[in-house]
This record gives C-alpha cells, sequence and structure tokens, in this order.
C-alpha cells in the first residue's frame, strides 16, 4: 500500500502544525504492507499565512506536498488531493485533527484484515475521532459519549481505495456552504456495495476551542447552512433515510419545537445560563444545553430550504 493523506486547510495554520507534525512522526512496522506515504495539502485560499509558513518551515515536513486554489470550500480542495494524489489509499483527515504514532499503521492493519475477510477491497476503514479542545495536549483527551458517531462515511478519518472515490464520481462542489459533502459521498459508495469497517485504534484527536458565547452567532450561520445544504442532500437521494439524517421529519420539528419552546430557548435567553456553565468550568455541557436551539436554527433553516426549494420547481 502506498497512503495519500488528502487534507484540505483553510485558516488552521496554529493546529494544522500540529496535525502535520504528527503525521511526520508515524510509526509504521518492519512488517508492514506500507511502502510509505504522502501528505496531500490543498490550501483553500488561506490568508493566515499557512502557504508562507510552509515554504518557511518545508525541510520540517518531508513528506508534505503542498497546493493551493481559490476558496472554493472542503469539497473542491478534497477532489484536486485526490486528482493530485500518488498513492492507492487515500486517507482524509481535518486540518484540525492530531493523530497518534500508530495511525497509519492502524489504518493499515485494519484494510489487511479486511480484504482477509471480505476477499475484495470493497471497503473502507473508519477510525475514531475524538473532540477536544486542548491545545497544548490534544491527544490526552479520554473518549466521551458525545464523540461517537454513526455516519457512514465522513472525512474526519476514513481510508478508502482511490479508485472507488473515482468511480463515485468524487465529491458533489454543489455543496458549497457548510455540511453534507462526505456523507452524500457515502450514500453513494454504500449503493456501489462499499461497507465500513471500523478502525477504533487509528485515533485521531479533533480539536476545536473550548465553547464561548462569541461562538453563537458563527454556530447558528452553520445550523442554517447546513439546513441549506441537507435539502441538497435529499434531493439528490430522496429517501427516508437522509430525511433522518437532515432533521426533515415532524419528529425532529415537534422535538426542538417542544425543547425550545418554539425558540424562545434561544441564545438571547439562555445566555445567562450559558454564561454560568463557561465560568464554572463547563463549556461542553454549555455547549450540549445550546445545541437545544442550534438544532431547532437548523430545523428552521431545513424547511425554509425545503420551501424555497418547491417553490423554484413549481415556477421553473
Amino acid at each position: 500500500m502506498f497512503f495519500s493523506v488528502v487534507i484540505p486547510t483553510y485558516n488552521r495554520k496554529p493546529i494544522l502544525e500540529k496535525c502535520l507534525k504528527a503525521l511526520e512522526a508515524q510509526s509504521l512496522s518492519q512488517n508492514t504492507v506500507v511502502t510509505d506515504y504522502e501528505i496531500v495539502l490543498v490550501d483553500d485560499g488561506s490568508t493566515d499565512g499557512t502557504l508562507e509558513w510552509l515554504s518557511t518551515h518545508n525541510s520540517d515536513f518531508p513528506h508534505v506536498r503542498t497546493f493551493e486554489q481559490a476558496h472554493m470550500g472542503p469539497a473542491a480542495a478534497r477532489n484536486s488531493g485526490v486528482e493530485k494524489a500518488k498513492g492507492d489509499i487515500i486517507i482524509f483527515i481535518d486540518s484540525d485533527l492530531v493523530v497518534t504514532e500508530v495511525f497509519l499503521q492502524a489504518h493499515a492493519d485494519a484494510l489487511t484484515q479486511g480484504q482477509k475477510k471480505l476477499g475484495n477491497d470493497r471497503f473502507f476503514t473508519y477510525g475514531a475521532v475524538i473532540n477536544t479542545a486542548n491545545f497544548e495536549n490534544p491527544t490526552s483527551e479520554p473518549y466521551k459519549l458525545t464523540d461517537y458517531s454513526a455516519a457512514f462515511f465522513a472525512t474526519g478519518n476514513v481510508a478508502i481505495p482511490k479508485h472507488w472515490l473515482e468511480k463515485a464520481g468524487l465529491f458533489d462542489t454543489g455543496f458549497q456552504l457548510y455540511g453534507w459533502e462526505d456523507l452524500e459521498l457515502g450514500v453513494r459508495l454504500k449503493n456501489l456495495g462499499l461497507e465500513l469497517i471500523k478502525c477504533p485504534e487509528a485515533v485521531g484527536y479533533h480539536w476545536h476551542p473550548a465553547f464561548n458565547l462569541e461562538q453563537i452567532p458563527n454556530l447558528i450561520d452553520k445550523e442554517i447552512q447546513r439546513g441549506r445544504m441537507g435539502v441538497l442532500f435529499y434531493q439528490k437521494h430522496p429517501t427516508w433515510n437522509v430525511r433522518m439524517m437532515i432533521q426533515m421529519t415532524w419528529l425532529h420539528r415537534l422535538l426542538w419545537g417542544v425543547l425550545s419552546l418554539n425558540g424562545t430557548l434561544n441564545e438571547r435567553t439562555m445566555a445567562p445560563l450559558l454564561r454560568r456553565l463557561i465560568k464554572s468550568g463547563k463549556p461542553q455541557l454549555a455547549l450540549e444545553v445550546a445545541r437545544i436551539f442550534l438544532n431547532w436554527y437548523n430545523v428552521q433553516g431545513v424547511y425554509a430550504a425545503y420551501m424555497e426549494a418547491k417553490k423554484e420547481q413549481k415556477f421553473s
């Protein structure tokens, strides 16, 4: 196997440095099937000096090949990375993910075992992702129930033969706002008969700043964007399963309507409680509480975008 680790990045220079250093520090066993690996970094129009920093420190990252594009989003950046990749196995991670030193070996072992078990390569391996706000030592974070993911295919930590990505058609660049481009590709991969093999030993630590009230406007905007992209997802795959994923059901509308008191519990009315939780050293709990109104915004965004799409269809 030759691994190509494809990473899109946009204005994440501080955590990107940790991400790349962790990938350069990989420990591969002497009997491994991995012949070599590369890191295909696609800069999506960063304005924080990412490319200049990489140019200055390129000797620190011998496995890194850097490419740049205008700001077109992660789907286009990943497609570019796959097209430029030399490897027969693509590993997707995000630029704010810090992996352990056995990350690549764990994926290699899982891929080898999967090939023996299934007798073919019609599968991909999916590693564990642990969320953390610990910038100094992200890999010290323990696994939490909130880290569980039921996603079939997500680009935070996944290894897949390159030819299956090409056969599926890569990522749909129509997903220009936040969310769903990886899960939509997952539906197409599933339709091709690919299976998911979990690889919990390939651990990545997804860093993000500790929750604070200043993040709320951006989080609300992301939920509204995710709602709009969710409708695009449903238009491409009009199934009940997709409706459940994007929260476009009466159950979700009722659930978050009741929990938020139809939007009465929102970023303004809940601010005092969230502020107290943050001050008491519980920012993660504050974020989980904030999801009451964040999910309400998401459902509102889904139905607003759905009605808009129906109107466009009616007059087209």
